[in-house]
């Protein structure tokens, strides 16, 4: 009988038929090599094929011109080697049964100067962007007439590839730069009425069409409505799209909703942790409806009921679920066979894009995005001997660890001293913006009682505890616990952010919080003091506040000082606490001023991560046929354990997550599928 689903109804754009109707929109994950999409990149799309995706999108922006350099890892289009790579990654989704298009742009003001080729950033206008903040060159006419040929160029490329199709990115880079009444300054022929701020687009999607054919499919990335006062309105937007449509040039528009030149504003284009789902869905329907081409759309729709309304409400052609994907790239996979509760959740947590501009884009939850080549996101049950499995610590690394050890087939208990889990996913759920992170926990509860995982609660266990279960493989994941000992006095004055969050202690009316983690933790904290109505100053020896929260996960925060009045001190150092009377005197160094500076208030609360609790461990290391030790070259191809250093050994012993030492749920997560997935 056919799937009657409307997300399992197979759509036709043009000659292509897709064969479902969930989309993964571009993004670029930085991983190319010398600019290019090779292996890595590969993999990371055909598992989404793989899955039972219908389309993926690829270079998440490929430039088209050396003066648009990388911004974060970009496909270099411009160089004619790019076409074998393309060649392979089409050739391998398509064997997988899904179609893949490419994002085409120029950056515009969207970069910086001082990379690749160090050549001038250009733009309609010398409007400078804060995100990126290069001060724009003003476009000349051979300028544009050299960009509109490398697009007809870069188009080529793509065709000769073999991918199904491209789109064109018009949201905050070049092409709607020119659309934008906030970056358009110009008085000639290109700036204006909207007729000649349309100039360049049609210029280039003419030349497009020149150079790949009518047939070819050709659509946009595109803002219709910047929600911005000297932005591009909806009444322009909503004309702009009628008029590409109309224009028979494009074959489909994704939309876009909102401005993203600074981290405040992407944050709202893309929603994370805490905003309300598919905000801009409605308005991707009113466009589809004023268009009546084929409307993508992308934004925070995290879960299959909101993808199965867009479509079966006629909002949607195709439903963008890209960090969904990331996060479990079968999602299509599992709808199909009737396993939606198994689909591993986005919680929107935002690591996926705040990671790409520290290197390369990650899962807060699943280590397997991104690493295809060595770490799988199916764990194939064992053809060895059932082993069995005891894992002590129910946060996110010893939930991984369970959950990947009965996926294997192995008779795993689990031991946890607190009455639930999650370890300090919970603590940090006690912010209730970010209860979202639970999804962490919740599905890998499900797995392991789906694979038979022995739970235990209210139980913290000893080495005889341990050895009572005659284990083959012991998981060490007891985490860690707040680290006050970096003082030099007053650690017992000081409250921690886990007393706060988990509500052992209640914010005073005035608070100093200390956050030398830089990380979610201590902001996490000062969100929910704030929140409490204290008088919150909050202090970092760093010359940042939380350098390790990116760009789209810190506007949350801010906003919420901004609304409670959070006072913000940099570059002070906590060296000791002390009592006055009812209130604290904290003592901080300036290291630039070489001077100390006092501080009062009636709570202390510091934020610097975590000390390993690894008694057990130690217990059990003289015990262990590998005395603890980690091959690390096999670690990091991906290949099994073999180490044996005491041949009386009765079992392998491993730690992981902040057991080892103070990391987060990503490195916990990562260190439990490496070590248990050739058990």
């Amino acid at each position: 009988m056919p799937n009657a689903d409307p997300l399992l109804q197979p759509y036709t754009l043009r000659h292509l038929t897709l064969r479902n109707r969930f989309l993964s929109t571009a993004h670029e994950p930085a991983y190319t090599e010398d600019g290019l999409p090779k292996e890595r990149y590969r993999l990371y799309h055909s598992e989404k094929a793989k899955g039972g995706i219908a389309l993926t999108m690829i270079g998440g922006s490929s430039v088209v011109a050396p003066d648009s350099p990388q911004a974060f890892g970009n496909i270099l289009l411009y160089k004619d080697e790019v076409v074998r790579w393309l060649r392979e990654l089409a050739d391998d989704v398509h064997s997988h049964g899904a179609a893949v298009m490419i994002q085409v742009t120029h950056l515009g003001r969207r970069t910086s100067w001082s990379k690749e080729d160090w050549l001038p950033v250009v733009a309609p206008s010398p409007v400078r962007e804060p995100a990126h903040r290069a001060f724009p060159k003003a476009m000349e006419d051979w300028d544009i007439e050299r960009i509109v040929a490398a697009y007809a160029d870069g188009a080529e490329r793509v065709r000769a590839g073999g991918l199904d199709g491209l789109e064109l990115e018009c949201y905050g880079h070049l092409i709607d730069q020119f659309w934008s009444p906030a970056t358009n300054k110009r008085d000639d022929e290109y700036g204006g009425d909207l007729d000649n701020r349309l100039r360049f687009a049609f210029q280039v999607l003419r030349a497009i069409r020149d150079r790949v054919g009518p047939d070819f499919i050709v659509g946009t990335r595109m803002v219709c409505d910047e929600d911005w006062q000297r932005g591009l309105s909806r009444a322009e937007g909503l004309e702009i799209a009628r008029r590409l449509t109309a224009s028979g040039l494009i074959d489909f528009v994704n939309v876009i909703k909102g401005h993203i030149d600074t981290d405040e504003a992407l944050s709202h284009v893309i929603p994370g942790m805490g905003a309300r789902s598919a905000p801009h869905l409605d308005f991707a329907g009113e466009v589809r409806a004023a268009t009546k081409v084929a409307t993508f759309h992308a934004a925070r729709i995290q879960d299959v009921a909101t993808a199965r309304h867009a479509i079966e409400s006629g909002k949607l052609d195709m439903v963008g679920m890209t960090r969904p994907h990331m996060a479990d790239p079968h999602i299509a996979r599992k709808v199909s066979e009737g396993r939606e509760a198994e689909i591993r959740p986005c919680v929107g947590m935002g690591y996926c894009i705040d990671s790409i501009y520290g290197g390369q884009a990650a899962c807060i939850h699943n280590a397997a995005t991104g690493r295809e080549a060595t770490m799988p996101h199916v764990v194939a049950r064992t053809t060895g001997p059932r082993r069995k499995v005891v894992v002590v610590g129910a946060g996110p690394a010893g939930l991984e660890a369970a959950r990947v050890a009965g996926e294997r087939g192995h008779d795993v208990t689990l031991f946890e001293a607190a009455d639930q889990p999650g370890g300090q996913i919970r603590i940090t759920a006690g912010l209730q913006r970010r209860r979202e992170i639970l999804g962490i926990v919740d599905w890998r509860m499900a797995e392991c009682e789906r694979h038979g995982v022995a739970m235990r609660f209210n139980s913290y266990a000893e080495a005889g505890d341990v050895l009572a279960e005659a284990p083959d493989v012991v998981v060490v994941a007891t985490g860690g616990l707040p680290n006050t000992g970096f003082l030099d006095a007053g650690e017992e004055l000081v409250t921690t952010s886990w007393d706060i969050l988990s509500g052992a202690a209640k914010p005073a009316d005035s608070v100093l919080l200390y956050d030398d983690n830089g990380a979610h933790p201590g902001l996490t904290a000062a969100e929910f003091i704030a929140g409490a109505g204290s008088r919150l100053e909050l202090v970092t020896p760093e010359r940042t506040l939380a350098p390790d929260v990116g760009g789209t996960s810190f506007p949350a925060y801010f906003r919420a000082f901004s609304d409670h009045g959070v006072q913000v001190t940099i570059n002070l150092r906590l060296e000791s606490v002390r009592r006055d009377g009812n209130r604290l005197v904290a003592s901080f160094l300036d290291e630039y001023g070489r001077r100390r500076v006092e501080k009062r208030a009636d709570q202390v609360v510091v934020e610097h991560g975590t000390l390993p609790l690894d008694e057990l461990y130690f217990a059990l290391k003289p015990l262990s046929a590998n005395l603890g030790a980690v091959d690390y070259e096999a670690m990091i191809a991906g290949r099994a354990q073999a180490v044996r250093r005491n041949p009386e050994g009765r079992f392998v012993l491993w730690r992981i997550g902040d057991a080892v030492s103070s990391r987060n749920i990503h490195a916990a997560i990562y260190d439990a599928l490496r070590l248990l997935k050739d058990v």
